[in-house]
């Protein structure tokens, strides 16, 4: 499987991605895209010999998005990663990879979705945190929910803590979603399409 991965800023989930399945079990990631010229996941992705390429955001989101379809279909990808990228996706984009765009997103979903996730469960005075990897739709992470992981923070109140915290559960859960897929073993299913079913 073919996989091009979308990040804006420093790349860890792309990092974990490239050191745990990347080359891995018919796993490629061929390309990797940011919306923020010099990001570092794009020094990642170079370091491990993976094309690159910025798409800098500009006045005409769709015309961006048209270009970075183009540029990951035309290097056969048949899965994209949002891996920490930080830019809504307009559906045309969507409708050129159906079911095939997946996010990673630091909170237990339905819950708290949109931007500031951790510090709206931090004013919210949640107990337990957690990460959602997630199929992508037109709304703000609204998309069918593949795995979730949670963890019990009691005393959190920092939001730098938590993001911490959940950072080594963010790296595991999509490496496993994006092994899963990869073997065929994640599906809608068909009589709840809201609903995915995992065959291990």
């Amino acid at each position: 499987m073919r996989v091009g991965v979308l990040a804006s800023g420093a790349g860890t989930n792309l990092q974990a991605i490239l050191d745990r399945v990347h080359a891995r079990g018919g796993v490629q990631v061929v390309a990797v895209g940011s919306d923020q010229p010099g990001a570092p996941a794009l020094e990642r992705a170079a370091r491990a010999g993976i094309e690159t390429a910025e798409f800098p955001a500009g006045a005409d989101r769709a015309a961006r998005d048209a270009a970075i379809a183009d540029w990951l279909e035309a290097r056969g990808v048949e899965l994209v990663v949002l891996a920490g990228y930080m830019a809504l996706l307009d559906p045309a984009f969507l409708a050129r990879f159906p079911q095939r765009v997946i996010n990673v997103h630091p909170a237990l979903l339905p819950a708290f979705p949109g931007l500031r996730a951790i510090e709206q469960a931090l004013d919210y005075g949640v107990k337990v945190f957690g990460v959602t990897v997630h199929f992508v739709d037109e709304g703000v992470d609204t998309g069918p929910v593949i795995a979730q992981r949670a963890v019990e923070l009691p005393d959190a109140t920092d939001p730098a803590a938590v993001r911490e915290a959940l950072r080594p559960l963010e790296h595991d859960l999509l490496c496993e979603a994006v092994e899963l897929i990869a073997a065929g073993a994640v599906a809608l299913d068909p009589e709840r399409p809201r609903r995915v079913v995992i065959r291990r």
